[in-house]
């Protein structure tokens, strides 16, 4: 059994018997498939002399009877057993626009599209709304930090549920997953509310709004008649307090950017957004650009504990989630399988996701050093591997088992000429 099979083994337990194969072909032939990732491309690579109906794949991951929830429970625990020895575990959470075209695709609606939206300009498009939470793995190599997807879910249009919401309920998961593990979650300022969602063992750092109204703590008990006081008294807002600050009220400190270093100037001091989390105080963090280039940014942290710098790092490192995006949808195919009806198209999604993460968990085991990749002549510097260098990695590894497999002296001439066909056509293919 190789090390890829033996992590798809672990999750033998969420399907029957026959789903069970069907799901290994698939992921198998997902990764090896060139050019799009439609079901039909995974089938050809995955099992070409048909030895399946091409419709029970479809059925598969359109109606079949397993569930989406016990996969991310495997991966979570798995990647957080060998990747997160620590007794805190960072996370990130953001949500992610899938595109996807036709006139009724399960579970589309016309969204905002973060990567073509501008300040000034908003486009929409039509896909899947799919809200995601990463943990954030430090690579053995150093550089940006690694996001590998450990939930997922499909927030509709018109949803009584928001996305803030799906995000309360994954992490709520997570702590039940991971009771032994505190949790460090970061992302932008259109999840801030999750400071007030009161979260067993997690600590939250976000982007606090320039108009954000802030208090002083409230005052202690008078032990006169009527309602205490909920709130202090009222501060400036966050680019009014920046403002007013003297040069003394700065601290120097060097800032860890996504494996870079930057000296920036920090303040810090704990108050009261009473609109997010009305019960605690938070920790507001301004960070100042000494040369004047870059404007002044506003984060703030639940977690009363951390240095100022320890947060705006924090913060910096939230970017691995959106290259995880972008790795999934154009390295992975993630928004190529033609699945429309029920729970087809959230579940390819999904797995495009799982499938990501359970990539990077194999790489990270065999390949802990990285070094993988053909050194090109107009790239001769490069010293980190990225995704699409993982993947090729495990690529190889599948193509040499299968090669190898079915060239052994036991094997027949038929069997040697079908893997050679086999491997001819999905080169012909390629695009």
């Amino acid at each position: 059994m190789t090390a890829f099979t033996a992590l798809l083994d672990r999750t033998r337990t969420v399907f029957h018997a026959p789903s069970f194969a069907l799901f290994t072909d698939l992921l198998t032939g997902w990764i090896l498939a060139p050019g799009r990732r439609t079901i039909t491309a995974m089938i050809a690579v995955a099992d070409p002399a048909g030895r399946r109906a091409h419709d029970a794949y479809h059925r598969f991951v359109r109606d079949g009877r397993w569930s989406m929830s016990g996969l991310w429970q495997i991966l979570a625990v798995q990647a957080v057993r060998a990747l997160c020895p620590t007794a805190v575990v960072s996370v990130d959470v953001d949500d992610t626009l899938f595109h996807k075209s036709g006139r009724k695709v399960a579970g589309a609606g016309v969204f905002r599209d973060a990567v073509r939206s501008t300040a000034r300009r908003v486009v929409y498009a039509t896909g899947l709304n799919m809200v995601v939470v990463t943990l954030r793995v430090n690579a053995p190599w150093g550089a940006m930090p690694i996001g590998i997807p450990i939930n997922a879910r499909l927030h509709r249009k018109h949803d009584p549920i928001s996305t803030v919401a799906h995000a309360t309920a994954m992490l709520q998961q997570l702590a039940d997953w991971l009771p032994d593990k505190t949790l460090q979650v970061c992302a932008d300022g259109a999840y801030a509310s999750l400071a007030g969602a009161d979260l067993p063992r997690t600590h939250l750092t976000s982007r606090m709004r320039r108009d954000a109204a802030l208090f002083e703590a409230a005052p202690p008990r008078t032990g006169k008649r009527g309602r205490p006081r909920l709130r202090g008294e009222r501060l400036p807002t966050p680019p009014e307090i920046a403002t007013k600050l003297r040069r003394k009220d700065w601290q120097t400190v060097t800032l860890d950017v996504r494996g870079s270093t930057q000296t920036r100037l920090v303040y810090s001091r704990d108050v009261l957004w009473y609109r997010v989390c009305r019960t605690a105080l938070v920790r507001l963090v301004i960070v100042r650009d000494p040369a004047a280039v870059e404007p002044d940014d506003f984060f703030f942290s639940t977690d009363l504990t951390a240095t100022p710098a320890a947060i705006a790092s924090r913060y910096a490192g939230r970017w691995s989630i959106e290259v995880t995006f972008r790795d999934t949808k154009q390295d992975l195919g993630g928004e190529n399988p033609q699945s429309w009806k029920r729970q087809g198209p959230e579940r390819a999604a999904c797995l495009a996701l799982w499938l990501h993460g359970l990539t990077w968990c194999w790489y990270l085991e065999q390949h802990p050093q990285g070094g993988t990749w053909i050194v090109r002549p107009w790239y001769p510097r490069k010293a980190t591997p990225s995704f699409l260098d993982a993947l090729a990695a495990l690529r190889r590894s599948l193509w040499q088992q299968r090669i190898t497999a079915l060239s052994a002296d036991a094997t027949g001439p038929q069997d040697k000429t079908e893997i050679t066909d086999a491997l001819l056509d999905t080169l012909a293919y390629a695009a």
